[in-house]
């Protein structure tokens, strides 16, 4: 009996023939993703978790088949599945976190990456994306710091960036280094802490919001010892940031180390009109940066920035089959001691990309917006009798409560805030965080979208008011 052919390998994504094994594939995913867009109707799925998780079981079936379905197939199933389920930034009414709605020129650039899947562990793995990657990072760190050599370093994020800004702060100072930081501060800082066996973090009360700099100057007169303090610059719960300057004078004065988690905030040094919010960030020692927010870049794009690259010496690492010193001698770039990662994907393309199409001034005309809308937000619910506003918006976060009727004058019960919001999620109508502030729970709109328009605002402003006066 003669064998049957051998099946047809498929196809890869690079070489000479991958882009032609791509285009028909992207013509389904981009097909599926918009039939999913149209399934989900909304910003979210409706139904909540287990409603979401039946559908998807129903669609996947066996996920491994003892014969596969195609390329076709599998990507219109799967994808078409993920869009119908998914929370979609893009939606003006999905507006809970950080997680902004990547730019099309970003998840272009992204696709290439994926094809090409340099990996910047090596030079030999990466000639040209690594070259990428080191025009990025000096062009970036410029941004911040007005020192002859500025560097900064590609990370998933910022709880990567502050992990390594604690790293670098220990390996200048010891293990006995002492950290302070506001209530305010990301729960990355206390954690980094921990898994670098720092002492415990010591959390100074910010009943404000906001850091306050006499509360941290009797901290550092009581404390002995290396000190490395954390400021932020876009708190997670309202998008406060702390007075820079004068905790940066305080630092200067005690002879204590600054990082400065601009995680959110730090892009707003792009923009002329919101860059004085940010005055004092180029003092610190380190900064943290995420473009995956104001950057509007696919996950992940974290950055840390230093003023002078040798302070990121301690990071340097040294593996015979990826940076042997005869190779490093002999002008091969040396990658493994920029990042604590070894394989590691070029993010620094979708960047790059970003940069050069928007250029500084497109950036900031999205930045600027986005600020914008968020104020104009805020001005609807504060002048409208069903809602209480916490504040303005410092950045693009706005933080509010429903009244329980439009008579009323104390505010709704942290309860009924908190099943409202679980209520729009499981109808797939809305897609709002919460945050405690005051000793009190609030709805959180946090905007990141700058393709939001007024009618949105009210869009969302009317679904709010029907959902909390029934």
């Amino acid at each position: 009996m003669t064998a049957p052919p051998p099946a047809p390998l498929p196809p890869l994504a690079g070489g000479t023939a991958g882009a032609d094994a791509l285009r028909p594939l992207i013509d389904t995913v981009l097909d599926a993703l918009h039939t999913g867009a149209r399934a989900r109707g909304g910003p979210l799925p409706a139904g909540g978790p287990d409603t979401v998780t039946a559908r998807v079981t129903a669609a996947l079936g066996d996920l491994l088949p003892d014969h596969g379905t195609g390329d076709h197939e599998a990507l219109r199933t799967l994808v078409h599945t993920l869009a119908a389920g998914a929370a979609d930034p893009a939606d003006p009414l999905c507006a809970a976190h950080l997680h902004g709605p990547p730019l099309a020129v970003a998840a272009a650039a992204d696709l290439a990456a994926s094809a090409l899947n340099p990996s910047l562990d090596s030079w030999d793995q990466a000639p040209a994306a690594s070259a990428i990657e080191a025009l990025v990072t000096t062009t970036l760190a410029a941004e911040f710091y007005d020192t002859p050599h500025p560097d900064a370093l590609i990370t998933t994020g910022g709880t990567e960036a502050n992990q390594l800004a604690l790293l670098l702060a220990r390996e200048r100072h010891g293990p006995t280094l002492t950290v302070l930081h506001g209530t305010n501060a990301h729960h990355s800082i206390p954690r980094a802490a921990w898994l670098l066996g720092l002492p415990p973090t010591t959390a100074l009360p910010t009943p404000t919001g906001t850091l306050d700099p006499a509360r941290l100057a009797e901290a550092l007169d009581a404390t002995r010892g290396p000190v490395l303090v954390t400021a932020t610059a876009g708190t997670t719960d309202a998008g406060l940031i702390d007075p820079l300057e004068p905790l940066a004078d305080l630092c200067t004065h005690h002879g204590a180390d600054l990082h400065i988690d601009a995680a959110y905030g730090g892009l707003l040094a792009l923009s002329p009109r919101h860059r004085p919010a940010l005055t004092g960030l180029q003092r610190a020692h380190s900064i943290t940066i995420d473009l995956h927010k104001l950057g509007w870049q696919p996950v992940a794009a974290g950055l840390l920035a230093v003023p002078d690259t040798t302070l990121l010496a301690p990071l340097a690492h040294q593996a015979d089959y990826l940076n042997a010193p005869d190779d490093t001698d002999a002008g091969l770039p040396d990658l493994l001691g920029r990042s604590l990662r070894t394989t590691r994907r070029p993010d620094a393309l979708k960047i790059a990309t970003t940069l050069r199409s928007l250029g500084r001034d497109g950036l900031a005309h999205l930045i600027d917006r986005t600020c914008a809308l968020a104020h104009h937000l805020a001005h609807l619910l504060d002048a409208h009798p069903g809602f209480e506003l916490h504040a303005p918006p410092t950045i693009s976060t706005v933080l509010f409560r429903p009244t329980p009727d439009t008579t009323a004058t104390t505010p709704a019960d942290d309860d009924h805030i908190a099943a409202l919001r679980r209520t729009l999620l499981h109808t797939g109508t809305a897609v709002l965080g919460r945050a405690t502030t005051d000793g009190r729970l609030w709805l959180k709109a946090t905007l990141l979208n700058p393709h939001t328009t007024p009618q949105d605002l009210n869009t969302l402003v009317t679904l709010l008011e029907g959902s909390t006066h029934r």
